[in-house]
């Protein structure tokens, strides 16, 4: 077991202080565990259920002292569970469709060793993403297993019914569990036919945590701390990937605006309004220079999705960005991928464009709302409703701020769109 620092007691044994520290780890450690104690039981479910146990046990234990390497202790108890199971009745495995295993997993048996995380984390991620499954049970999947989703929640990110995202994750075990899918990360001649949709999963995981990690430091956002560290990991896998390239650097040059998204009101403030010396600097140097080499080497969705974000971090100011650029960058965007929202970014990029007529930005606002992946969209009408007050059509822009209120759920949002139609 990993030593306890007895210099760290829970406070007088406060539970709730003890529930609160675990409840973080949770949130933290969650699918570095589960992944980690896979490749010892072999079945998703029993990992899910010893390391649900782990957490349990450390309710029980941590307020006689808590671990210096709290990963590392979860992960121990866990995968002890997991080989007790295995102990106690020898013919689990030949009771339960195991996941086909690598070699590699007798090695790493002995429940205090521990793999580098991020290679467990992909062996998961690949698993999940595996192409028997179909995309909308792969991401649900990942969602739930790698990033440790309550069902509630990724029903909630995937916009869908309980119900039903509870069956997309079992109907998704289940057919892993049947096929034999493997827990490894897929050979390097494998990887680029498998590559779209972890790249996809990656992204809606980052936007989730970014999304919703309202003023903290980024880096104390679960969801985007892991897909930013498992995009690199990507990166390593694949060097010069442009579409592994871009993501990362959408990533980084998202991130880079983190710290002037909240007014010290801690109200949400958008791009225009933000004060870009807050930015990291740092972080849009690198982005920079990863979307412009992805760009060198072609020009896939989330390259020119990163040389948008680009030509919004370089330029001094929201009036001085190049929305021309921007705005053709659109244009190349929807050619390689026609989407609904690609459009409607399309749409309010091209309102800025110096001389444009509004009218016709309007119009085409007006003819997306027939999309059906647009329908109860909350951007559709907030966008629409910002063109409207800038034609002075005041009364249209208060509907559509009323509509875009109604199909609100951030918090931070609903309070930016609430101001926004005071103020009208």
């Amino acid at each position: 077991m990993t030593a306890v620092n007895e210099s760290m007691p829970a406070t007088d044994g406060d539970a709730r202080s003890v529930a609160a520290l675990i409840g973080d780890a949770h949130r933290r450690h969650w699918p570095t565990v589960l992944a980690s104690t896979v490749r010892v039981s072999g079945s998703l479910d029993v990992a899910e259920e010893c390391t649900q146990d782990a957490f349990v046990r450390a309710l029980q234990t941590w307020s006689d002292g808590v671990p210096d390497n709290q990963v590392g202790w979860l992960t121990t108890v866990a995968r002890r569970s997991a080989l007790d199971r295995l102990r106690r009745d020898a013919t689990l495995r030949r009771k339960l469709p195991l996941l086909l295993m690598e070699p590699v997993v007798a090695a790493a048996a002995e429940p205090g060793e521990q793999e580098e995380p991020p290679a467990d984390l992909l062996r998961l991620v690949f698993t999940c993403c595996h192409p028997a499954l179909g995309r909308e049970s792969q991401v649900a999947l990942t969602l739930r297993l790698l990033c440790g989703l309550s069902t509630p929640e990724v029903a909630a990110v995937l916009l869908i019914g309980e119900s039903a995202a509870a069956a997309r994750i079992t109907r998704a075990k289940k057919k892993i569990a049947r096929a034999g899918i493997p827990f490894r990360i897929p050979s390097v001649e494998e990887l680029p036919d498998r590559l779209d949709v972890v790249l996809t999963v990656l992204h809606l995981v980052f936007t989730v945590g970014h999304t919703s990690a309202r003023r903290v430091a980024p880096e104390s956002s679960d969801l985007t701390g892991r897909a930013v560290e498992l995009t690199r990991v990507l990166a390593a896998l694949l060097p010069r990937e442009p579409e592994v390239e871009g993501l990362l650097a959408l990533e980084l040059l998202t991130l880079a605006h983190h710290a002037a998204r909240f007014g010290v009101d801690g109200e949400l403030v958008l791009l225009a309004d933000q004060d870009r010396r807050q930015w990291d600097h740092r972080l849009i140097a690198e982005g920079v220079a990863l979307a412009t080499a992805a760009l060198r080497e072609g020009e896939g969705r989330f390259a020119l999705q990163a040389a948008i974000a680009g030509l919004h971090a370089v330029a001094p100011s929201w009036e001085a960005t190049d929305w021309r650029q921007v705005v053709r960058m659109y244009d190349a965007l929807l050619t390689r991928w026609p989407s609904p929202v690609v459009a409607l970014n399309r749409a309010a990029a091209r309102s800025f464009v110096p001389g444009a007529r509004l009218v016709d930005v309007l119009a085409e606002l007006d003819g997306l709302a027939a999309e059906p992946a647009l329908q109860g969209y909350v951007y559709l009408p907030a966008t629409r409703a910002d063109v409207l007050a800038r034609l002075g059509r005041v009364e249209e822009a208060r509907q559509a701020y009323g509509e875009a209120l109604g199909l609100c759920a951030n918090d931070a949002e609903r309070r930016f769109l609430a101001g926004r139609l005071a103020g009208l």
